[in-house]
């Protein structure tokens, strides 16, 4: 099925996206450092099984706008730009799912519109209610002051580390949280004194899930933009936190589903979260664990991911052509 392109007004920014099906729209929303490129493989199964796959360049990333102000990437901001994008598209409804980043927006998309997300699947990221305190400020009560989100925080600091070479930042990056790696070099979230960089190993060869020419493509899209649009969602973690306290206890009620390798680096701080899914989500129909599998799972492993997610889309209702 072919992947087209096009640009699209949605709240208040322009938003490019790439689409490909007709039938049931299933909307995909990228994580950081990515693209709408993350998500080919699935937009190749969805199409051919029957959906309308959906797959935006998400707000300060790639084609897409990137506003100036980091209070522009807010959580709210973020849900607003895939509701924006639905009205665009001439849709009432879609199922979302979200990696990484993108995980808490298609989250937090259910769980705030119902009536607009159907069904939700997150990957690498689970859903994680409104905390007592915000998260910046509990990892600092943990004193964990290099843990990599802290040093995220501060305009300009991450962007020179990250920008010197994109192609190498995002080789080592893709690489290092991956389930490639052995143990010993796996990706640690908190930060050597030399910063971001410092803390991802160069790969002895590029892995078979990522072919030269797509880190090529994606490269010379972070050369072009730099790093600070996707830089920018973290710097809104503490105002996340204040401005989601309204929606505090909210049930995320519609069928759910969450997709993780066991060998992503993240599960090193999300497992409570992810055990208590099923207390968390009415709807929640399970958990798929890939062994060996690290953070990047949907370009890491796609086979499973895909029928996971078209076996998940079926039985959610959501029925393709």
């Amino acid at each position: 099925m072919p992947i087209t392109h096009r640009s699209l007004a949605a709240n208040g920014i322009t938003l490019h996206v790439a689409e490909a099906g007709e039938g049931p729209p299933v909307l995909f929303c990228h994580g950081f450092p990515e693209s709408w490129r993350s998500w080919r493989h699935q937009m190749e199964a969805l199409a051919e099984a029957g959906f309308r796959a959906i797959a935006p360049d998400m707000r300060g990333y790639g084609e897409s706008e990137a506003p100036p102000a980091i209070e522009d990437y807010t959580l709210l901001h973020l849900i607003g730009d895939m509701v924006g994008l639905l009205d665009a598209l001439g849709l009432h409804q879609a199922a979302i799912v979200g990696h990484d980043w993108g995980a808490p927006v298609a989250w937090n998309a259910a769980l705030l519109r119902p009536d607009r997300f159907p069904a939700v699947a997150g990957l690498s990221v689970p859903f994680s209610p409104r905390g007592p305190v915000s998260p910046t400020e509990a990892l600092r009560r943990a004193g964990r002051h290099r843990f990599y989100q802290l040093y995220f925080q501060e305009p300009g600091v991450a962007e020179a580390d990250l920008e010197g070479d994109a192609e190498v930042t995002l080789r080592r990056t893709l690489w290092s949280l991956s389930g490639n790696p052995p143990e010993a070099e796996r990706w640690r979230p908190d930060l050597p004194e030399a910063g971001f960089l410092a803390s991802l190993a160069e790969p002895p060869a590029l892995p078979p899930w990522l072919p030269a020419a797509e880190l090529a493509e994606l490269a010379a899209i972070y050369r072009r933009t730099g790093f600070r649009g996707g830089l920018n969602w973290y710097r809104n973690i503490e105002r996340n936190w204040r401005l989601m306290a309204p929606f505090a206890g909210l049930t995320l009620r519609q069928p759910s589903l969450f997709i993780t390798g066991t060998a992503d680096p993240v599960l090193g701080w999300t497992r409570p979260a992810v055990e208590a899914l099923p207390q968390r989500l009415a709807g929640f129909r399970g958990a798929v664990m890939l062994e060996g599998i690290g953070h990047w799972v949907q370009q890491e492993a796609p086979e499973p991911v895909n029928r996971a997610l078209l076996d998940f889309l079926r039985g959610a209702g959501i029925a393709s052509n």
